[in-house]
């Protein structure tokens, strides 16, 4: 059995979990349910960044100690990661103790590596990004992020010599020209390591609210250090009693937005090398959604509560919308129009109408019980359903969920198409053509049996429902990838109920 580590970026609780944080997450979870169909050994870790001078001072803000801000706030991305039914294994904070120790026994081992010095340094320093900024990287003198005004910071502090590393960062991207994806990213990373890297700073002493530096408890662990080495130090104790270090690590993929690029595709490996251990094998680079052509953004205020979406319309159209709408790897534009068409065009009309059909049929010329395969069952339907599974399965292995929605959603066009040219309706008025329908059932059902399954990893709980609709099999087991052929249909009897997807009144 192989094994598969995913994760995403760990959030950070300085405000509320928005539509944002929820995308990763449904992307990560995404790819951890298609490799566990695929029946391999699945860790997915997600979490929250707790450290650092933004959280402690939105927790002054609020009047609270940082230590109750993020512990208030901790479990609402804790209930995020819930209510976007994401198949989690873990869920680390970075106060977590265990992880606070493991993360001075790494820097330990940077600093026995030789790679930390003690030096005085002052730049420009944006607290929105917890990092330095160079006068020329600005936008208009301001941060090009967040579009604020960076502050002068200068302090003594210890620095990790990242410019050893970068003859060695620029060989791993030559030798692993897919390790940063989509191939846009690839290059913004390798242009700015071939533009020379300077060392950076990995300790704060006007900062309190942080991991001590082991030998010097007067400064903190800078919170970019401290959040990047949980996707190691949360394989040590994420199981009690288990170190999961070696079946887990390497990570496969690390899937994260555009704005922390550099922390993770520069930064992160040469840590890792510098403490004794391996890169990740992979990083995607999504882009940003879009509302009103801004990226959604609690500093700018323009974020959309996935909670409230998920409350008004469910989880799996949310899923879906937003998979489907845009591009996974590209910046794109979301809105509530946009759900709304996209909800009714294709999930209540194509998808939800298409079910609720076959199942009407089946009930009213088969009595209700699912006819076995004929002669004539749509033997090209089938071939085209299979090679459907085949392509989707590539694409999702290959992180290209849009493409894949998309490949699953020609075939559901077809089965509509197929309903159409056959005309069950017609059929049945004629006893001489009983096997003719009966096949052409059959065919329907072998069908969105499959769609069912090949779309498990997006919408998992309706795919789930088409399978007991159709008194299809839906166990673990039933769901590999490995049983989504077209003659596994087994005899059972469909059972009728509501529509799946009840259409929006877009005017009311």
């Amino acid at each position: 059995m192989s094994t598969y580590s995913i994760t995403t970026p760990i959030y950070y609780v300085n405000a509320e979990p928005h539509l944002g944080h929820a995308y990763t997450t449904i992307a990560a979870d995404i790819m951890a349910r298609h490799h566990r169909r695929l029946g391999d050994d699945v860790f997915f870790l997600t979490g929250t960044d707790e450290h650092g001078n933004k959280v402690a001072q939105a927790a002054e803000e609020r009047g609270l100690t940082p230590r109750e801000h993020v512990d208030g706030l901790a479990p609402r991305f804790r209930e995020m990661t819930g209510s976007v039914n994401a198949s989690n294994d873990f869920f680390i904070r970075t106060t977590d103790p265990e992880h606070e120790a493991y993360v001075q026994r790494f820097v330990e081992r940077l600093r026995a590596a030789g790679d930390i010095e003690k030096r005085t340094y002052g730049g420009l320093y944006c607290t929105a990004c917890e990092g330095f900024y160079n006068e020329h990287d600005l936008v208009d003198g301001k941060c090009p992020v967040h579009g604020t005004e960076p502050v002068w910071l200068e302090e003594e502090n210890y620095f990790f010599l990242l410019s050893r590393y970068q003859e060695r960062l620029r060989q791993h991207y030559l030798e692993h020209p897919d390790w940063v994806r989509p191939r846009s990213r690839y290059n913004e990373a390798l242009s700015f390591i071939e533009g020379g890297l300077d060392d950076i700073s990995i300790s704060r002493k006007s900062i309190t609210w942080g991991i001590p530096v082991p030998w010097d408890p007067e400064q903190v662990i800078y919170v970019w250090v401290d959040a990047l080495i949980n996707y190691v130090s949360a394989l040590t104790y994420a199981q009690p009693g288990a170190d999961l270090e070696s079946r887990y690590w390497p990570a496969d993929i690390h899937l994260l937005a555009k704005d922390i690029l550099k922390f993770h595709a520069v930064i992160w490996p040469a840590l890792l090398w510098s403490a004794g251990y391996e890169a990740p094998r992979s990083e995607f680079i999504h882009g940003y959604l879009l509302m009103g052509g801004e990226k959604m953004s609690k500093t700018r205020g323009n974020v959309l509560d996935p909670f409230a979406v998920i409350e008004q319309r469910g989880v799996d159209p949310l899923r879906f919308y937003l998979f489907r709408e845009v591009t996974f790897g590209q910046d794109g534009v979301i809105s509530l129009e946009g759900f709304e068409q996209r909800y009714n065009s294709e999930l209540a009309n194509e998808l939800g109408n298409l079910v609720s059909r076959v199942v009407s049929m089946i009930g009213k010329y088969r009595s209700g019980r699912l006819p076995g395969a004929t002669d004539i069952d749509g033997g090209a339907l089938a071939r085209e359903g299979e090679a459907m599974v085949a392509a989707a399965g590539g694409q999702f292995s290959a992180v290209e969920i849009t493409a894949a929605l998309e490949t699953v959603w020609e075939f559901v066009r077809r089965l509509n198409r197929y309903v159409e040219e056959e005309a069950p309706w017609k059929l049945a008025k004629d006893t001489d053509q009983a096997e003719r329908l009966d096949g052409v059932l059959h065919g329907l059902a072998a069908g969105l049996r499959l769609v069912a399954l090949t779309l498990h990893p997006v919408i998992p709980d309706t795919a789930i429902e088409i399978l007991r609709r159709l008194g299809q099999p839906h166990e673990p087991a039933d769901l590999l990838l490995a049983e989504a052929r077209f003659d596994r249909l087994v005899a059972a009897d469909v059972v009728a109920a509501p529509s799946l997807f009840p259409r929006i009144d877009v005017e009311a």
